[in-house]
């Protein structure tokens, strides 16, 4: 796509070209109600092709429908600088040397106030230049591992990811951070949590729900609190993202406990039957539990080996044996079912697990109520699968289940030995009981009465 026109298509790319117009260019635009001024911005692919985007003079963007539009045309022209102004990242030799590696993600972009443009940024320059409290807490190195939409993660990625945090671990390097888009964050501390063995450093995982064009952004914030983190003792693989949408603290949570709860708010990272590990708050950590893995010399290693024929699935009113059969069909390996309750699916689907099993397919049950745990001694249908061979996933999360089955799969072919990996407690995926205040809890109120 020719980046004059980048992300125009339809209506919008045909009315822009009729009039010789590129991004960039400043222009008038006149529809039957009023009359704008601003500069064309460039669009995201998908967006709707019937609209013409530009900036106001007030910093404002706007879209102008093209069929609303009398006449369009140029007086002028103001282009985007998408170089960051570096400053020289400071060297202090008393604070600790951080790494950041770049998946891809808004918490390293910055909006260039000029023209709209978000920018990403992600040389120690470009984020010192961004967010200049980072020299305050840390040395800071950086390096783009990928660059990529979170919902275009897979295993291979995993993989190179956990190598990358191996090398620098055994490098020498105080700490890690991950910058990584939201949607598929938990699946990725998971993946981590299991890949890296023996970590000997904090590996954090960093994200932000509003993109820095957002007067609301976290990112900023989320990157000093993750920088704090991942100074800390805290030798485990977490994601810190922000706890309150006051923008108060960002909160602590393990890897293997770790849920996306909502699609657009802020703080909706939630550690789900268990409460975080810690929050930070005013550059200062205080942790909840003394339950956590602490930094040590030894030599961080890595198991990546993954199957990747592993399915997750849930069961649902009306599921029938076509589902599993074709899992069956493919050659899958192992299935994880988020299923109700207490790990429940119905008696029409038992003919195609059973089968599954036979064929050396490992199921692995869990509940898609998230909170609790699976009891499948409680009821018949349970004792029934229980029988045939399906394994109890105890309090995992459905992506989580997924993430340790391939990981499991991965380090053995052996059915025995993949059943006891999967009832092992590994990193901390397991818990010994639901905490009770984890279904509903709230932090503020937690810290107010005393609980914290």
């Amino acid at each position: 796509m020719s980046e004059k026109l980048k992300g125009y298509r339809g209506e919008g790319k045909k009315l822009l070209e009729k009039n010789k117009l590129e991004i960039w260019d400043i222009v008038q635009i006149t529809t039957e109600k009023t009359q704008y001024e601003g500069i064309i911005l460039p669009r995201i692919e998908h967006s709707d092709p019937n609209f013409i985007n530009i900036k106001l003079e007030n910093n404002y963007n706007i879209g102008v429908k093209v069929s609303e539009i009398t006449e369009i045309k140029k007086i002028g022209k103001r282009e985007a600088s998408y170089k960051i102004p570096e400053k020289q990242f400071p060297y202090n030799k008393d604070l600790p040397n951080v790494k950041l590696l770049g998946t891809g993600g808004t918490i390293a972009s910055r909006l260039d106030y000029t023209t709209g443009a978000v920018i990403p940024s992600f040389t120690p320059g470009e984020l010192y230049s961004a967010v200049p409290e980072l020299a305050e807490i840390c040395n800071l190195d950086c390096e783009i591992v990928f660059e990529i939409l979170s919902e275009n993660m897979k295993p291979e990625y995993w993989q190179k990811l956990a190598e990358k945090v191996k090398e620098a671990a055994n490098s020498g390097t105080d700490g890690i951070m991950i910058g990584h888009g939201t949607d598929t964050m938990s699946f990725t501390s998971a993946a981590l949590s299991f890949m890296l063995r023996d970590l000997s450093v904090p590996v954090v995982i960093v994200g932000s729900q509003r993109s820095s064009d957002r007067p609301s952004s976290d990112a900023a914030l989320n990157l000093i609190n993750a920088s704090i983190v991942a100074s800390s003792d805290i030798a485990e693989v977490t994601v810190t993202m922000l706890g309150s949408s006051s923008h108060d603290y960002g909160l602590i949570h393990r890897g293997t406990l770790v849920r996306k709860m909502h699609s657009s708010v802020r703080n909706t990272f939630r550690t789900i039957n268990n409460i975080p590990l810690g929050m930070v708050q005013n550059r200062k950590i205080k942790m909840f539990t003394k339950d956590y893995k602490k930094r040590s010399n030894s030599e961080t290693k890595t198991l990546t080996n993954f199957e990747k024929k592993t399915a997750l699935i849930y069961s649902y009113p009306g599921t029938d044996n076509e589902l599993i059969n074709f899992y069956i069909d493919k050659g899958y390996k192992g299935i994880v079912i988020a299923g109700t309750g207490l790990g429940h699916v119905s008696t029409t689907i038992y003919d195609s697990i059973e089968q599954a099993i036979q064929e050396g397919i490992t199921i692995l049950m869990t509940t898609q109520t998230l909170h609790g745990f699976v009891g499948m001694n409680v009821y018949s249908t349970g004792r029934e699968l229980l029988k045939m061979g399906v394994i109890p996933g105890r309090n995992l999360l459905p992506e989580v289940a997924y993430v340790k089955l391939g990981w499991v799969l991965g380090q053995s072919n052996n059915p025995e030995e993949i059943k006891n990996l999967l009832l092992q407690n590994i990193a901390g995926e397991f818990i010994e009981r639901e905490i009770p205040i984890a279904f509903n809890y709230n932090i503020d109120d937690l810290l107010r009465s005393g609980k914290l």
